[in-house]
């Protein structure tokens, strides 16, 4: 017979794939804004903490306008992705979550072709895409599940040599945290290559791989009723 515990982690498998894009779009989103809307982060938030202190500095190239932008458009997003996912997080809502964020994503897309809004460039689509990695990064988040934070790849580097055999540890996890690095550089390198073709581009192919996301999110199966989920500190990461 099958337990609770073998039960959760067959769930937290099926999951794998859907996270595993996610974080291939977080690599073209950062692309987009960081090298297409004024060097500003909107998925990393730990880049834009640092690029506003040299903006106050008056130092660097990132404006301190365009930081408090993406910055207060995230905690909003996170604000919604965390009351969307609830108490306790299904793969109902979180599917509900992320496909709200592909339609933000689209949104921020469609935007960029319409005359007049597309001379608004940044101010726009700063805000949206912060606001739609926000309710990502959330959702997430609330999910639990270790090495797979989809936005951020400190404590999953950290990660790598500090519980390597190298450092004494047995190397948990090391396929997952390999592919999430792997995806994350994928979705940088093949998002600076499509800003060739432009800025919508770019935002149009995360917006798919994100739909892509909500239909496999949809065939996974929720965690196990009345399992609690994995505390927030296993998903953070700074």
């Amino acid at each position: 017979m099958t337990g609770p515990g073998a039960s959760g982690a067959k769930d937290e498998r099926r999951l794998l794939p859907v996270l595993v894009l996610l974080t291939f779009a977080t690599g073209l989103i950062d692309a987009a804004s960081v090298l297409g809307l004024g060097h500003v982060f909107t998925a990393n938030m730990t880049g834009n903490v640092v690029f506003l202190g040299f903006a106050l500095a008056h130092a660097g190239i990132a404006s301190a306008a365009s930081c408090v932008q993406a910055l207060a458009a995230f905690f909003v997003g996170a604000l919604v992705g965390g009351r969307l996912a609830g108490p306790t997080s299904t793969g109902r809502r979180f599917t509900v979550a992320l496909a709200i964020e592909a339609g933000i994503l689209a949104a921020g897309w469609a935007l960029l072709g319409l005359s007049g809004v597309a001379a608004a460039g940044a101010a726009v689509e700063i805000p949206l895409l912060a606001f739609a990695m926000g309710i990502q990064n959330a959702s997430v988040r609330k999910l639990g599940v270790p090495d797979m934070t989809t936005t951020v790849l400190t404590l999953t580097l950290t990660g790598l040599a500090a519980d390597s055999s190298l450092a004494g540890g047995a190397n948990p996890r090391v396929g997952r945290r390999l592919t999430s690095v792997a995806a994350m550089l994928l979705g940088a390198l093949a998002g600076a290559t499509l800003l060739s073709f432009g800025l919508r581009t770019t935002i149009g192919a995360a917006a798919l791989v994100a739909a892509v996301a909500v239909l496999l999110s949809g065939s996974a199966s929720s965690p196990p009723t009345g399992t609690a989920p994995g505390p927030p500190g296993r998903s953070a990461a700074g």
